[in-house]
């Protein structure tokens, strides 16, 4: 591996596990990625606090981020064209100690383990073993979905993996590696040892999303009792292995040959987790430690099998059911944003002082995985998602700035008055040439940008007001939308 060091901003930071890629149908020298890895480290975008005006505070180093969110350790995968371009490590794997972090250095993967079980469950669905919408409780042998009472539910494995099945327990918090582990059915029991509720079905299956780890562990004791294997073993066979997740397991505890390469969990203030780590034995929704460059190729597999040029994974059809919407914005084991060509589908991880995001286009070919060991870095995840956004184009990721609209004179006279409210709320709308403004009780007017012929929207505050015109032209009212809570009042004659 190479060692460079990058001068940036007066600061010196040490990257270590390069790893660079490029191909013939995207050609690029190591020198332009590097140079692209150096704009991304050295340009961060902190959120900003207003939302209708630039959302981004001043670009940032990753190294000062990373000192700002206490995280020792970061590590990148960004996918272009298809193909890994550059997996990097940055900082250490614990606080305190000189072990670098690299591209292998394995990250608990916490959440992101749902879509990748939800992965090996469409293989063995093309395979016939199983059929998304069967009754569970048909391949349930050890255990069985309790009734309620003389009700007894009925869930698929498509309700399930979409979070729609109306499963209790939404996540798991890990035992230390001092304390006894329970078994997958004192799990899904709530029996001692295991430190959450039993997970049954608490309301109605199918209607609405709502998150439930402890559904992904029954659907995980239900893929066991079918093969008859242990389930880190089906893992390897069914979708390690055949994807090249060389440096992946779904064993745990986490073996000693796996531990060397792994990386410290730090839940607040670059204080490392006594025993270095939680266990989690609920493998399916929690249990896999990897890396973003692994995670990337599972979601390279699946972009690929998407044109029907998947290696050994998916059918394009299966690629598909999986990534359309059960419910809500709820794919098969993948949470979807964006429209058309900017379909985004990925997921995010959380275990006790492990934070991870896993994004990918569905059809664009691009995306990004990255795995921190601290507790409180969760805005850098978004930060560093969004350098890399900018500096590959992502599409409708950043989202722009307002921009307003020409309105005549005329018509922004129709909103000027006084208004009021039953609940108390008072304002008054004036023009000033063609500016619009608020006035509200001894503050100074806010200034309104049309967004539309009805709605505009503030710079100076989290605002937006929307007013009610008949269709003769005469405005009614208006209602003011802040901070989620909307205030309406009456025009006053």
């Amino acid at each position: 591996m190479k060692r460079i060091v990058l001068l940036a901003a007066g600061l010196v930071f040490v990257f270590h596990g390069v790893s660079l890629r490029a191909d013939s149908s995207n050609p690029q020298t190591a020198d332009e990625i590097e140079r692209r890895i150096e704009r991304v480290v050295n340009g961060l975008l902190p959120s900003g606090v207003f939302k209708n005006q630039s959302r981004y505070g001043p670009k940032t180093t990753l190294k000062e981020r990373m000192a700002h969110y206490h995280t020792p350790g970061v590590s990148i995968a960004v996918v272009n064209n298809y193909k890994i371009e550059w997996a990097r490590g940055f900082g250490v794997r614990e606080h305190g100690k000189r072990e670098p972090v690299t591209e292998n250095t394995l990250f608990q993967a916490a959440s992101i383990s749902k879509p990748m079980f939800a992965l090996a469950v469409m293989r063995l669905v093309e395979d016939g073993k199983l059929n998304l919408d069967e009754d569970v409780n048909r391949y349930l042998t050890s255990w069985k979905v309790p009734p309620n009472g003389s009700w007894q539910p009925r869930i698929t494995l498509r309700q399930i993996l979409s979070h729609s099945a109306g499963l209790t327990v939404h996540g798991f918090p890990g035992y230390r590696t001092t304390e006894k582990l329970p078994s997958l059915i004192d799990i899904l029991n709530g029996s001692a040892p295991a430190n959450t509720p039993r997970i049954e079905v608490n309301i109605l299956p199918g209607l609405q999303a709502r998150y439930s780890g402890g559904g992904t562990t029954l659907a995980g004791q239900a893929v066991v009792d079918v093969l008859g294997k242990p389930f880190a073993q089906i893992m390897r066979e069914v979708l390690l292995d055949p994807v090249g997740m060389k440096h992946s397991t779904f064993d745990q505890p986490l073996p000693a040959k796996w531990a060397k390469s792994a990386a410290t969990a730090h839940p607040s203030k670059n204080q490392p987790l006594p025993g270095k780590w939680h266990v989690y034995p609920e493998l399916a929704p929690d249990g896999l430690w990897t890396t973003p460059s692994d995670l990337a190729r599972a979601g390279i597999e699946l972009q690929l099998a998407l044109k029907g040029e998947a290696k050994s994974l998916l059918s394009a059809p299966t690629a598909m059911e999986m990534l359309t919407p059960v419910i809500e914005t709820v794919g098969i084991g993948f949470m979807l944003d964006g429209k058309d060509k900017s379909i985004r589908f990925g997921h995010g991880g959380a275990n006790e002082g492990f934070l991870s995001q896993m994004t990918m286009y569905k059809e664009l070919g691009m995306g990004a995985v990255v795995m921190i060991n601290s507790g409180e870095g969760g805005p850098m995840l978004r930060e560093i998602e969004r350098a890399i956004a900018r500096e590959y184009d992502w599409p409708d990721s950043l989202t722009e700035d307002k921009k307003p609209v020409q309105l005549a004179a005329e018509v922004l006279q129709t909103f000027v008055g006084e208004y009021a409210g039953a609940s108390g709320f008072k304002c008054a709308i004036t023009r000033h040439g063609d500016k619009l403004f608020l006035k509200f009780g001894t503050q100074s007017p806010l200034e309104l940008y049309p967004e539309s012929g009805t709605k505009f929207f503030a710079t100076a505050l989290n605002a937006e007001v929307t007013f009610d015109r008949k269709e003769d032209g005469e405005t009614k009212g208006l209602s003011l939308q802040q901070d989620n809570k909307s205030f309406s009042a009456e025009r006053k004659p």
